[in-house]
């Protein structure tokens, strides 16, 4: 797998991003450069469908935007006015272009294209009762279940085929359609997943995050609300609401570490929200140090909160190769530890002699953090403490995002010192989720009313969950075994 992440194997990845546009000139093109922008969102694969008034085109690559959506003849492909993409890091399905969304079927109603950011955590009862009445998968993807939902729905509307699809579906899911008539977008009734609309000229614009619209040079419109249908048709987006009222339970971890920082997630700035954690970090946990280093890139942020709050200087002391994707050959542990220093350096003059506070976003399996002290230390540092811009995260997540099972999760197995032991740092802490909460402005976590979905630190799952209910863990964990060995 293609990934431009340095510690590839110790962080919850995100699972897609979509991208969608309506009644613009070269779509496809348009398309391509925003999922550019939203490849952070999953690095295994890429999609897009296009439709020109008659047909649909697709084209769909294992790898990044880059290297398959730069290329002349394929774009050419790509035509029309109106166009989705899709950017996937798989959560459930192999890993297999059958999986690479768009996914497309000539329905009773036409041509239907999907991209599905989230996860169905209901996918497996409702496949099974499906495949007994006669449908016939062609991916093991569980955005293929909402494609049967439409196909066999009764209503005769493909609207109301949607419609009646998305009532039988549980967990999280922010979703893009294409049709002959126009571009579908929804979002899930507790907000989980993020989806924004834009305008760029008279063109409509869906997206997971607002820098996909920037990159473009589209305007930002507004977030799609939770439970929200938006349909854009002849140059109009309607919107509707076909879902009982719900209080919404965004996803919290778009702040701590999935959306790009110069994101707007649902009004909120994620980089404001990110340093505002780093300040909580210091006044809840303090230290003695003399410089404040953030693991690259994705605890920059916090890092500078934490040193504007502590008052202690901030520092560069890891320095980043912006050119190592994947490191290319790891036949044994010696070399592959060795491969690290392709992507990460200690900056030994800056460092040697030092006490510092390294800040990351968040401990997952802890192997990262373990290379990371060790890397530290090998430089000369006098101490080595570690500040974490999230709490503990303790329980799987089922709505979307790459979660070792629980066995495999470093804060489920041990105490906050264990874990510091393990790391080999002088001291290990993490943010409150009550000071998590501070950071986006609520006084602090409503326990009975939870504010965010907070359920990979608290174990507080906002829906139900019918297949890990019903079949255990191991039959959706056995999806995921590629990933997380």
């Amino acid at each position: 797998m293609l990934t431009t992440h340095p510690f590839d194997d110790d962080k919850l990845r995100e699972e897609c991003g979509v991208f969608g546009i309506h009644g613009a000139d070269s779509a496809a093109a348009v398309v391509a450069l925003g999922l550019h922008a939203l490849q952070h969102r999953g690095q295994e694969a890429a999609g897009i469908t296009a439709f020109d008034g008659k047909e649909f085109h697709t084209h769909r690559a294992m790898g990044h935007v880059a290297g398959n959506f730069d290329r002349d003849e394929i774009m050419r492909q790509l035509q029309g006015g109106s166009s989705i993409g899709h950017v996937r890091y798989s959560t459930t399905g192999e890993t297999a272009l059958r999986n690479v969304q768009p996914l497309f079927a000539d329905l009773s109603t036409g041509g239907f294209a999907v991209a599905h950011n989230g996860n169905i955590s209901n996918a497996t009862a409702l496949k099974k009762v499906l495949v007994r009445r006669g449908s016939i998968f062609q991916s093991t993807s569980d955005t293929e279940v909402i494609i049967h939902l439409v196909a066999t729905s009764s209503y005769r509307s493909l609207i109301d085929r949607f419609i009646d699809a998305l009532k039988q579906v549980e967990g999280a899911y922010s979703l893009i359609c294409l049709t002959a008539e126009g571009m579908i977008g929804c979002r899930d009734p507790l907000g989980i997943r993020p989806l924004v609309i834009g305008k760029l000229g008279d063109a409509h614009i869906l997206a997971s995050e607002t820098v996909a619209l920037d990159v473009v040079g589209a305007d930002f419109v507004r977030s799609v609300e939770p439970g929200e249908l938006v349909i854009v048709r002849d140059g109009q987006l309607t919107s509707h609401r076909p879902f009982a009222s719900q209080s919404a339970r965004p996803c919290i971890f778009e702040y701590v570490y999935f959306s790009r920082p110069d994101s707007i997630v649902d009004g909120t700035s994620v980089y404001s929200v990110r340093k505002a954690i780093g300040a909580e970090l210091a006044r809840e946990n303090p230290v003695d140090a003399d410089l404040i280093i953030p693991v690259p890139d994705s605890g920059t942020p916090a890092a500078i909160g934490y040193a504007q709050e502590s008052g202690i200087p901030f520092e560069l002391g890891i320095i980043r190769s912006h050119y190592v994707g994947r490191t290319f050959i790891q036949p044994g542990d010696k070399v592959r530890h060795l491969g690290v220093k392709l992507k990460h350096n200690a900056n030994r003059a800056l460092i040697a002699g030092k006490r510092i506070v390294l800040i990351d976003d968040s401990i997952v399996r802890g192997t990262t953090s373990l290379k990371i002290v060790q890397m530290m230390r090998d430089a000369g540092a006098a101490e080595v403490h570690m500040r974490i811009a999230s709490p503990p995260t303790q329980h799987s997540c089922f709505y979307g995002v790459d979660t070792p099972e629980r066995a495999k999760l470093l804060a489920a197995q041990m105490t906050v010192g264990q874990m510091a032991n393990f790391i080999n740092a002088d001291s290990l802490s993490f943010v409150t989720i009550d000071g998590l909460y501070r950071a986006l402005g609520e006084v602090k976590r409503t326990d009975d009313a939870p504010q965010y979905c907070d359920a990979c630190f608290t174990g507080d799952y906002p829906t139900t969950l019918t297949d890990f209910d019903e079949h255990g863990l191991e039959d959706q964990f056995s999806l995921l075994a590629e990933r997380v060995v």
